[in-house]
């Protein structure tokens, strides 16, 4: 029983992880929720977990509506999925420290187009601080999905 317990925790925690750091919305440190989108990433591209994607993709959609973005994560989560494809080519699952180089280009361009948009020297201030602050979390974040999940 103990160990049926366990192995559902194991499952479940990365939807966990992402309910919880969408839900976790500061202005300041999490605008939207948009630190779910690094266990998004991590479980979908990185170290891909079942049935998530329908769970990202929700989850983008509901970090755009937070935001007041109209499908805006949604559509470069969708396009990131697509480009997947590729992975033939660059094997993202063996790449050092969690593939953190790709995280940061997939963030790193959403944040560049998104501040093309809204041109003006607070939001480039805020972007700046944004790709920051996911890109010190994405270790710590994708480190503690990867132990709980460490049978996997």
């Amino acid at each position: 029983m103990k160990q049926t317990v366990i192995k559902i925790f194991r499952n479940i925690f990365p939807f966990l992880t992402v309910v919880f750091l969408w839900r976790l919305s500061i202005s300041f440190w999490n605008p939207g929720g948009i630190l779910a989108l690094i266990p998004i990433f991590y479980c979908t591209f990185i170290r891909p977990v079942p049935w998530f994607i329908p769970f990202g993709l929700l989850f983008c959609f509901l970090i755009d509506y937070n935001l007041g973005a109209l499908c805006y994560w949604t559509s470069i989560y969708l396009l990131c999925y697509a480009l997947n494809g590729f992975q033939s080519f660059i094997d993202f699952t063996h790449r050092d420290f969690n593939s953190i180089d790709m995280f940061m280009l997939y963030i790193g361009i959403g944040l560049v187009i998104f501040e093309f948009t809204h041109l003006n020297w607070t939001t480039f201030a805020r972007m700046i601080w944004i790709f920051i602050w996911m890109t010190v979390l994405y270790l710590p974040i994708t480190r503690l999905i990867r132990g709980v999940q460490h049978d996997r």
